[in-house]
């Protein structure tokens, strides 16, 4: 069935949350993955891919390590966009908007509830860093778990992004390339404006 703008929540951000959950129900492999793209001081872009780690009515959260590329990115040029691609259900969303950081405490909470593996990977990781070998990195993380037999300690260079919504677009493919594109803007008052586009 072709898009119908009236058909969709009033809110994008209600409704990315509803197609993420069509994908999962599609058996989409990682539906809540998204390609993050961001910009250093002289415009120069890069993308990658990163986990949704929340949505809500304020926007996108992810968590990364803040000296990465992305990290140093934000730092200097605080917007982003995202891509989400589900070829399971032949849909397509994009989101576009300022980024800030999480408070630590949003950060540490969601520090706790990781895998041990992957926090003490985090941990030891310089993320994008030269590094001589895969036995060096290894015998980092066995160092830091023998150091920390209980919890491992939230490093300072870690923590979360909200990515605030200015735009979101939802894509659906149809016949004949005739596909079906619907974006929201935010006003200035805060409110959502939607409108059809052409394919």
């Amino acid at each position: 069935m072709p898009i119908d703008p009236l058909d969709l929540d009033p809110d994008p951000l209600r409704q990315l949350g509803s197609w993420v959950d069509d994908a999962a129900r599609a058996g989409a492999p990682l539906p809540d993955a998204f390609a993050l793209a961001t910009a250093d001081a002289d415009g120069a872009p890069s993308v990658r891919f990163v986990l949704l780690h929340g949505l809500d009515f304020e926007g996108l959260r992810y968590y990364t390590n803040r000296s990465s590329r992305k990290g140093r990115d934000v730092a200097v040029n605080p917007w982003a966009s995202a891509a989400f691609w589900w070829p399971a259900v032949d849909r397509q969303a994009r989101v576009a908007g300022p980024v800030r950081i999480l408070p630590g405490e949003a950060s540490r909470a969601y520090w706790d509830t990781r895998p041990r593996g992957s926090q003490l990977s985090a941990a030891v990781s310089q993320q994008g860093q030269e590094i001589a070998s895969r036995e060096e990195l290894e015998e980092r993380v066995a160092e830091l778990a023998r150091q920390h037999p209980e919890a491992v300690p939230i490093p300072d260079r870690w923590g979360g992004y909200l990515l605030i919504p200015h735009l979101v677009e939802f894509w659906e493919s149809r016949p004949d390339r005739l596909h079906d594109r619907v974006e929201y803007r935010r006003g200035g008052d805060g409110s959502w404006h939607q409108r059809r586009l052409q394919p």
